[in-house]
């Protein structure tokens, strides 16, 4: 049996209720995902669960309670509550069966591997949590070794970035590093830095992107700073021939992402 919630007035309930706020993400170190499809990836790829809520119906279906079990045995504390607490939890009127807090983790950059065949992608300061989770499941696509965040770039662990990931985040090695370090790090592992840009005099089909390379995207309204491009190793452009004047993020990293892992043959990473 589980322990069961049925006020909104929980202290537990309010907790979870407040990591939509980045404050109290920031504070207790934790941050929300949605459904059994994310609660089974984190679980299989190491996160740690705080808490979980279920839905009394849900938590009686042998696989439900098998999930929710395991997350018990990973530390998690185990509850089901009624529709209502779960919608206040969810931020939303038809919240799935289950809602659990994971344990945020990020990894260090020292801690990326720079041997073999990589990639990586790079955002500089980008601003839209819906790119980011987009991004982020892309590179996992991909198969990309990791994603790193430069500077003020806003909280992968935010509800909007979680659930545009599609679970893909806790598939992803995180790094979140101010751009001299990163690009101490470039320059220390030989990883090859090719920036898209306006500046870029070449298409990105044409880069070189060698055997490892670091895609780096820059804010959605500003791009990169002139700074920040005078010290990659690369600058290319992505063609455009209508009359679009841009595109969106997500679309234009996805192409770099791609190309870059056509260069290496569509070959698998190292893990």
């Amino acid at each position: 049996m589980f322990e069961h919630i049925s006020s909104t007035s929980n202290d537990t309930v309010k907790l979870l209720k407040a990591l939509d706020r980045k404050k109290e993400r920031q504070e207790t170190g934790l941050f929300l995902a949605e459904g059994e499809h994310f609660a089974e990836e984190a679980l299989g790829n190491g996160w740690k669960p705080a808490y979980v809520f279920a839905d009394v119906a849900a938590a009686d279906r042998p696989r439900t309670r098998d999930l929710l079990e395991r997350m018990r045995g990973a530390g998690a504390r185990v509850l089901t509550a009624a529709d209502k607490v779960l919608a206040a939890i969810s931020g939303k009127d038809n919240p799935q069966g289950i809602v659990a807090a994971f344990h945020q983790r990020l990894t260090p950059l020292r801690d990326l591997p720079v041997t073999g065949k990589r990639r990586y992608v790079a955002l500089y300061e980008v601003r839209d949590p819906g790119n980011l989770g987009t991004i982020i499941r892309t590179a996992d696509a991909a198969g990309c070794d990791g994603v790193i965040l430069i500077g003020s770039t806003c909280d992968p662990f935010s509800v909007d970035a979680v659930r545009a990931t599609m679970g893909s985040l806790f598939a992803m090695r995180l790094a979140s590093v101010p751009f001299a370090a990163f690009r101490d790090w470039c320059g220390a592992g030989k990883v090859r830095i090719v920036a898209a840009s306006m500046r870029g005099d070449h298409p990105h089909h044409e880069a070189t992107y060698g055997e490892r390379s670091c895609i780096l995207m820059g804010n959605e309204q500003s791009g990169l700073p002139d700074a920040v491009e005078d010290q990659c190793d690369e600058l290319v452009r992505i063609p455009m021939m209508g009359r679009a004047e841009s595109l969106n993020l997500g679309i234009a990293t996805g192409l770099m992402v791609y190309e870059a892992w056509r260069a290496q043959g569509f070959g698998r990473q190292a893990t």
